[in-house]
């Protein structure tokens, strides 16, 4: 049994089943997916489906990110939480598009699988996985503002502007980088600094590869630090603009 990351989707159903058909995913194999599952390409609703059958079949586990806390404010009618000119800009668009072809009755569902969704998950090898971050020094079971699990970018930024020098016991050491043993994100594409593969600085990993632009997404191992990656987004869905 393999437990696997996967980068932010973005409503790219067809890039998903590529990288979980590259990696020889079965359904002995854990599937812990970083959030962002919507806005951007055209399948927001489709991914939802797909991501509560898989549940049905295997252990996923499914955090939130941003994108899905904006698009379950919208189908709950809280509008006082959203910038709605802001989000559609941001790939929220498209998202309101799907959900405009699909039953009363599945957007029920939907909801109840937004509403499901996890702020983090820490694992028995005291691995974090988050959407995008924490600003707590003790950690994410103290932090004092939960939407931060999903809006943060200084934990990267930190991480990025690290000197690679500093060890772990130096008294400058940031303690964010201490506390786990690795620290898996989403969030901030790797792709704004150039890259498009999984990004590691300090002990964080960075497995956004853009799937929501020009990117492809991303499943890696968790374990052996093998990745595999889908075709770039722009390329499988060549009509439309995603978040471009």
């Amino acid at each position: 049994m393999r437990t696997f990351v996967i980068g932010d989707i973005h409503g790219g159903l067809l890039a998903l089943e590529q990288v979980l058909k590259r990696a020889e995913v079965t359904t002995r194999d854990t599937l812990i997916f970083l959030g962002d599952y919507v806005d951007g390409w055209s399948q927001s609703a489709e991914v939802i489906d797909f991501l509560i059958d898989l549940k049905t079949k295997q252990n996923c586990i499914c955090i939130r990110g941003n994108h899905d806390q904006l698009a379950l404010d919208w189908l709950e009618n809280r509008h006082e939480d959203l910038d709605e000119e802001m989000w559609y800009k941001h790939g929220g668009k498209a998202t309101v598009e799907g959900y405009s072809k699909i039953s009363p009755e599945r957007k029920k569902e939907h909801i109840a699988f937004f509403e499901s969704l996890k702020d983090y998950y820490l694992d028995d090898e005291n691995r974090l996985f988050v959407h995008a971050g924490f600003t707590n020094l003790n950690g994410v079971v103290w932090e004092y503002f939960p939407k931060l699990f999903y809006w943060d970018r200084t934990l990267w930024e930190s991480a990025l502007a690290l000197d690679p020098n500093l060890k772990p016991d130096d008294l400058y050491y940031p303690k964010r980088f201490t506390i786990y043993k690795e620290i898996y994100i989403g969030h901030t594409p790797v792709t704004r600094i150039g890259e498009t593969v999984p990004i590691n600085k300090a002990c964080v990993w960075n497995v956004d590869t853009g799937a929501a632009f020009k990117g492809p997404l991303t499943i890696m191992d968790v374990d052996t630090k093998k990745f595999w990656q889908s075709e770039p987004l722009n390329e499988l869905y060549s009509n439309e603009k995603g978040r471009n």
